[in-house]
């Protein structure tokens, strides 16, 4: 489809950001200062308000033009950029007037309007970072998202005044965070370090040497695969409790249970990976007259490598769930699974979020260091070739 095919739009697409800025600044003219006021009084009325609403009409303006002047790839670029910076901008004067205590009281009010605006702006300029190519809009664009997830999350929860006990703020989980960060570090050590990591290099060890070991006998493929299709299916729940009355309460039980939860797996990845050979690259290897041992450092481990990783980063999740919910069936004072379930008979929820935050932490760095480990080593395989 060609450009002159393209429907147009009413409004010229350069002067929607200054028309989407018009309405939340007329929205914030009649917004009140506080929900305890009885005067309404404008929103820009501080020295703060006036210079991020300067700020975001610039921003604005600066992107009518980019999106008019600039040419070629870097169009989308300053335009997705300037956009986003205004909606920030917005954002940033109703989360102050949030925290003032303005509510959404009703539907389509002067705060509705300026949120509005603000998502607007930033979706807007997340399009068009989509859009632009290299490094930096491939990294801008997922940190803009979740920044706006965790936003709306705050905005809402205050303006709607949720009560914390059902959902705190995350100012509420982040000073939480800060305040209990010794005890939040002890139970990182006691569930990550001392549970998870062990279990989930027994588990991937123990699943790779005994894949490479019955890679060629189907006997005991046939055998094992269906006991692992069985244990995979358990629920944790259904082995954490023998596995503390096993190995006890303190962390070689939280790694048992890590074990089991890792080892098929890494098996049927395994497997599946050493299988992967053509028959063309094994007569091959036959014809350069190599043996067993050769042919699988030289040829099937390298074709394995990314069904391991696979089942790595797969494993990498599933690790720290088992400890996590292992710790529950009995540990020492000390421990995520222990943190949570204490703190939720006491009503504390900042502090189980702040837990869970830290555990997602955590985990997306162990899965994010392991995807960079795997685009490394196998940066032959066409998966990685993008």
């Amino acid at each position: 489809m060609t450009d002159a095919a393209l429907p147009r739009l009413p409004v010229p697409v350069p002067w929607i950001q200054i028309a989407v800025v018009g309405a939340a600044v007329v929205a914030g003219l009649r917004l009140p200062a506080g929900m305890a006021s009885d005067v309404e009084a404008p929103l820009f009325a501080g020295p703060l308000d006036i210079v991020l609403l300067v700020g975001g009409i610039a921003a604005a303006v600066a992107a009518t033009l980019a999106e008019a002047r600039i040419a070629g790839p870097r169009r989308a670029l300053a335009d997705g950029l300037l956009t986003a910076t205004a909606g920030i901008l917005l954002g940033f004067i109703l989360l102050g007037r949030v925290y003032d205590g303005v509510v959404f009281d009703r539907l389509m009010s002067s705060a509705y309007i300026l949120l509005l605006a603000a998502l607007v702006l930033v979706a807007d300029g997340m399009a068009g970072l989509s859009r632009a190519q290299g490094r930096l809009p491939r990294l801008l664009v997922p940190l803009l998202f979740g920044a706006l997830l965790v936003y709306l999350w705050e905005v809402l929860c205050l303006g709607f005044d949720v009560p914390s006990i059902l959902l705190p703020t995350p100012s509420a989980v982040l000073e939480a965070l800060i305040a209990r960060n010794d005890t939040l570090l002890a139970d990182f050590y006691q569930t990550v370090i001392r549970s998870a990591l062990p279990g989930y290099l027994a588990g991937c060890g123990l699943g790779f040497l005994v894949a490479v070991a019955i890679e060629r006998s189907p006997f005991l493929q046939r055998g094992l695969l269906p006991v692992g299709s069985l244990v995979s299916a358990m629920p944790i729940v259904g082995i954490a409790p023998i596995m503390v009355m096993w190995f006890g309460f303190d962390w070689h039980s939280k790694a048992a249970v890590v074990v089991v939860m890792t080892f098929f797996p890494m098996l049927v990845n395994t497997l599946a990976g050493l299988q992967a050979a053509g028959a063309m690259e094994r007569d091959l290897m036959r014809s350069y007259a190599a043996g067993n041992m050769q042919t699988l450092v030289k040829l099937r481990l390298p074709m394995a490598l990314p069904y391991m990783f696979n089942a790595l980063k797969l494993n990498s999740t599933l690790a720290l769930i088992g400890a996590i919910v292992a710790e529950f069936f009995g540990t020492p004072i000390v421990g995520m699974g222990f943190r949570i379930s204490t703190e939720v008979a006491r009503l504390n929820v900042d502090i189980v979020w702040a837990t869970i935050a830290v555990a997602a932490l955590a985990g997306s760095s162990f899965y994010g260091g392991l995807a960079l480990l795997e685009r490394a080593t196998t940066f032959w395989h066409p998966s990685q070739r993008r």
